[in-house]
């Protein structure tokens, strides 16, 4: 009996992350207000499919992917609800400093697992290292607001950055060689 094959969920975890990053720093710019398209895609995109692919790298044995995925997927729903929480009047909105810390403990942790990119590919030293840099930025627009936008030009790097390594992964696959190097 032959071993089953199991599709890479990579390109699917990063365009989930990469989507949704560069349309909320497209807000975190000033292009356009926070709204129910950034929520969806939050909770959805970058959340629901960014688990599922983590599940999947789970499967194939790939701690790291897992834990990114798996993570990334809960911080997007975590956000989201950060955000939708407030607004049903269960409770109060987090203070600055709450958010402050959050986003912190984020790029902690990013930091963390772009250190462990550094045994694998470019692209996603690129992602994971600019994805550090993004939290941390947005923890200081907490308490100084034009760092905001300075931070939604690096997060739309970040997503964009996370897109490209999501479309080099398809389409190396796709044609059997190298189209877009990652």
């Amino acid at each position: 009996m032959s071993e089953v094959k199991f599709a890479n969920p990579a390109p699917l975890g990063l365009m989930g992350f990469g989507m949704t990053t560069v349309l909320l720093n497209l807000h975190n710019a000033g292009f356009f207000p926070l709204q129910s398209m950034l929520l969806s895609m939050g909770l959805f995109y970058g959340g629901v499919a960014q688990v599922i692919a983590g599940i999947m790298e789970f499967r194939k044995g790939n701690t790291f992917g897992t834990t990114a995925f798996t993570s990334y997927g809960l911080f997007w729903i975590s956000l989201a609800s950060l955000i939708v929480i407030p607004e049903l009047g269960w409770v109060s909105p987090p203070a600055e400093i709450a958010m402050a810390a959050y986003l912190v403990m984020w790029g902690i942790f990013t930091a963390f697992m772009f250190v462990a990119t550094l045994k694998l590919n470019r692209a996603l030293q690129v992602v994971f290292l600019s994805l550090a840099v993004l939290f941390f930025l947005l923890a200081v627009a907490e308490f100084v607001a034009p760092i905001k936008v300075i931070a939604g030009y690096e997060g739309i790097f970040c997503g964009l950055s996370a897109m490209y390594a999501a479309c080099a992964l398809v389409l190396n696959e796709v044609y059997e060689r190298t189209v877009l190097p990652i």
